[in-house]
């Protein structure tokens, strides 16, 4: 409950469908979902009228409950109602906030963090659901705006009381938008004929002082369990936001974003490299903000496909990592060296080669296609087999020469999505001390070092650079297989099997490239796929 008493005076009354108390907190609040038997209730003056039954609601382990209490900018605030959504890729929740002073909003899923948001009015029609494109700007109330995402939705499920009526009538759009001021718009189509519009701010669970939170350190510690439909080893989820998850007997990625008492699909994949920073594992790290611990829950490994001819293959790995109230994000491991990276909230100014981000200036470097070669552990999207992205690099100029930003485009049609995350560079060294690995790991976790680089007397150091070599080797062959293969079949199908884009994509192939080459990748998180779409 919050610290202080809510003015509004409660209304009680009994649910016209099983009897069950139904309250209202505030006079904003006309529909709440009987905790009994789920219908959904409208209050007409001092009566309550049944007008539809809502579904069970999906537990997705999230540390969010209703009765939850915590402040935002000093205002004391309650959870008191719910709204869970389903787009392709998996769920995501609305939480109902409700003021002490009455005032209403939104705390809502973003990209494995959070955004608080309030309803707006829309003074000026809305731009229509099918013309908006993801990375395209677009006007909103007379403001700039570069659309986010677009995802076909769903209401799955809804709890408690809302300020507006529960629309579960088929599937509607919700586009995400992002401003250079670093804010979140939402226009949610539910209602055909009137838009709603919503306008946040990314936020972090700490910064809320939440209390009253589900248990979260036993469901993180225990998890729930389902049955790999591979192999049938018993695989725990651990955090509230996993999409997908690895088996740890036979490493095939099993989706559990439509629930996990239904059938789950999965697809096996080939063996990849173990990760030299151990799942599991926790490292003390200062990621923008204070020094926190951030624990390893995933690991993938990429590839960059469709190259030009005669440039070199780029591969890199990313490691997922998460704080329980920061959210997630990404250490990165590429041929010239680490870097960290996190979703951003707004987007920078400008466009083409240089761009702007909080004062600091950004030059382009590349843009390439990225692929998913190999996955461990639990990511917060879905993941399936060669999933691509599009990418673009940059580099911070002058005395931001350590900063990195990527935006990173996924999907088309229905659902379409561009995320930006920035991040800096850090040192081998930093990440072999943050993670307390054996110092005979150093060696391996250095990139930028060549053979003859390397102490003649350090046997050690020789041996885990030519290990290195091995591994690269072996995952460029499965992006070679999986990445320009699959491609050609993809022209083909379009454009037929004699056509020129056909036999151009096939002597491309044949070209082949190296394997240690610098066209991308370097700064790369695979952050889409959150939520609050």
């Amino acid at each position: 409950m919050a610290t202080e008493p809510s003015p509004q005076r409660a209304y009680r009354a009994a649910c016209p469908n099983c009897g069950a108390p139904v309250e209202f907190r505030s006079a904003a609040s006309a529909f709440a979902v009987c905790s009994f038997c789920k219908s959904t209730v409208v209050r007409e003056g001092d009566a309550l009228r049944k007008i539809g039954e809502s579904a069970e609601v999906f537990d997705d382990f999230s540390p969010l409950q209703l009765g939850a209490a915590g402040t935002y900018q000093g205002a004391a605030f309650t959870l008191v109602g719910r709204l869970q959504y389903r787009y392709s890729d998996g769920t995501w929740n609305e939480w109902h906030v409700l003021f002490d002073s009455g005032k209403s909003g939104w705390l809502s899923e973003d990209n494995g963090r959070y955004v608080i948001a309030f309803d707006a009015p829309l003074a000026a029609p809305a731009p229509a659901a099918g013309s908006l494109r993801a990375g395209a700007p677009v006007q909103v109330e007379g403001q700039a705006w570069s659309v986010a995402s677009i995802t076909s939705a769903t209401l799955l499920a809804a709890q408690g009381e809302l300020p507006r009526r529960p629309n579960g009538a088929g599937s509607f759009v919700v586009a995400d938008l992002r401003n250079t001021r670093g804010e979140v718009g939402t226009l949610d189509y539910s209602e055909r004929d009137a838009p709603g519009w919503s306008i946040g701010r990314s936020v972090a669970l700490s910064e809320l002082a939440l209390t009253g939170l589900a248990d979260a350190t036993e469901k993180t510690l225990k998890g729930k369990t389902v049955e790999c439909p591979s192999c049938g080893t018993a695989l725990e989820i651990k955090l509230a936001t996993t999409q997908s998850i690895v088996c740890t007997q036979c490493h095939a990625v099993v989706d559990v974003s439509k629930g996990v008492g239904g059938a789950l699909q999965h697809y096996a994949q080939a063996n990849g490299s173990e990760p030299q920073i151990p799942l599991g594992s926790t490292g003390t790290l200062a990621l923008g903000k204070a020094v926190l611990p951030w624990q390893v829950v995933g690991y993938a490994e990429r590839c960059e496909v469709d190259q030009g001819e005669g440039d070199e293959q780029t591969f890199w790995r990313e490691y997922l990592l998460y704080h329980r109230t920061e959210g997630f994000a990404f250490l990165v491991d590429a041929q010239d060296g680490w870097s960290w990276t996190a979703p951003l909230t707004g987007v920078p100014s400008g466009s083409g080669q240089v761009v702007s981000y909080q004062g600091a200036t950004y030059r382009k470097l590349y843009d390439y296609t990225g692929m998913v070669t190999y996955v461990l552990g639990e990511f917060y999207w879905q993941v399936t087999r060669n999933q691509r992205t599009f990418n673009s690099d940059y580099q911070g100029t002058g005395s931001a020469g350590a900063k990195r930003l990527n935006r990173e485009q996924t999907g088309d049609g229905a659902t379409q999505e561009v995320v930006w995350s920035g991040g800096e560079t850090l040192s081998a060294e930093t990440v072999l001390k943050a993670f307390r690995l054996a110092p005979d790991k150093s060696a391996a976790l250095q990139r930028d070092a060549l053979p003859t680089s390397l102490n003649g007397a350090s046997l050690l150091a020789k041996i885990f650079f030519w290990a290195f070599v091995v591994i690269v080797v072996l995952m460029l062959f499965r992006c070679s297989r999986g990445g320009r293969s699959s491609n050609c079949d993809e022209v083909r199908s379009t454009f037929g099997a004699a056509s020129s884009e056909y036999q151009n994509c096939l002597n491309s192939n044949r070209s082949g490239g190296g394997y240690y080459g610098g066209t991308g990748g370097s700064f790369g998180g695979f952050s889409s796929g959150g939520g609050h779409k």
